[in-house]
């Protein structure tokens, strides 16, 4: 079979992990093979924890390059959320083994990485199947880092809330104080510190 040659190569981007209090945000850049399509990509966060990681399975067999990376909950403190979830963004797309020629990311802000051709797309992970593929694989990465953070800080209870601010997990932030894996610039433990 030969290889089309008019076929662009689109790299689709996106994040998970903006909102939680604690652990890194992580990025993905995900390269479909436009001859192969994957059915059911959409917003990771419509679905089911187990369809998700079918379709991760089908995204990292049948896509032609994907990249997972992350900014550490010290930049995120340093830099803030949206610098650092930008920071995991061009960190993904600079981890490409191939170069796309165009670079479509979701939200409105594109990371500063020169010599691509990029757009933002609000709510891109909805209506572009290569964004939607990597808001998957971000989410998935993210999902078992947690549950990893769980083993290391099992009072928080990581694996249930994921570190979003949930009520259990302010609860548990309250009783146990603030961990080493918590982001200290996030108002929730900023409060707790100030007390």
């Amino acid at each position: 079979m030969h290889e089309n040659p008019i076929a662009k190569l689109v790299a689709g981007i996106d994040e998970a992990g903006r909102g939680p209090l604690a652990g890194s945000v992580v990025a993905a850049a995900v390269i479909l093979d436009e001859s192969c399509p994957i059915g059911g990509l959409t917003d990771s966060k419509k679905l089911s924890a187990g369809r998700r990681l079918e379709l991760e399975v089908e995204i990292k067999q049948n896509s032609v390059a994907w990249a997972i990376a992350e900014a550490s909950h010290h930049e995120v403190d340093q830099i803030n959320i949206l610098q650092a979830s930008l920071l995991a963004m061009k960190r993904a797309l600079l981890g490409l083994n191939l170069k796309p020629q165009q670079v479509l990311v979701d939200g409105n802000r594109l990371p500063a990485v020169d010599g691509y051709q990029m757009l933002a797309i609000v709510k891109g992970d909805l209506s572009e199947p290569c964004i939607s593929a990597a808001s998957i694989l971000a989410k998935n990465y993210r999902d078992r880092q947690m549950i990893e953070l769980d083993r290391q800080y099992p009072q928080y209870q990581f694996a249930r809330h994921k570190g979003y601010p949930t009520a259990l997990h302010r609860e548990m932030l309250k009783r146990h104080g603030v961990s080493a894996v918590h982001r200290r610039s996030f108002k929730p433990v900023r409060d707790l510190l100030d007390d």
